[in-house]
């Protein structure tokens, strides 16, 4: 039934920030950007090599997601990586907070934790 994610959809606070974020820093591929003027709002699609897609909104006025302490619903979007120490050094190379490398204590793989622009928690997963 079900053959995989094709996108999450994150609201930002500051839409030329967030951009430049997945865009520039995660290396993530613009499909399209549109402009919606009747809701004063960017829509931003953005893809990972595997196909699956984010899709990135500005809408003013937008509360910000209760993030800490953890709440009820969508806890945090991870991303797989083949090696997990060459994307944390680029992060901390432009700036981004990454919390220190752990190992699953089921899979004994690597992952570590970051936040994107508007504190929204992220992960890296070491799948290799």
């Amino acid at each position: 039934m079900l053959n995989g994610i094709h996108h999450v959809a994150i609201i930002c606070a500051d839409y030329p920030r967030s951009k430049a974020f997945y865009s520039q820093i995660l290396g993530l591929k613009v499909i399209a950007e549109h402009y919606r003027q009747a809701r004063d709002s960017y829509k931003l699609d953005l893809s990972l090599p595997d196909g699956s897609q984010i899709e990135l909104f500005s809408f003013n006025g937008a509360p910000p997601r209760p993030s800490y302490p953890e709440a009820q619903g969508l806890r945090h979007l991870a991303f797989k990586v083949d090696d997990i120490d060459v994307v944390v050094t680029h992060f901390q190379q432009n700036n981004i907070s990454v919390e220190p490398v752990r190992i699953d204590e089921y899979t004994g793989k690597q992952y570590t934790f970051f936040s994107d622009p508007d504190g929204l928690p992220l992960e890296l997963y070491q799948v290799s």
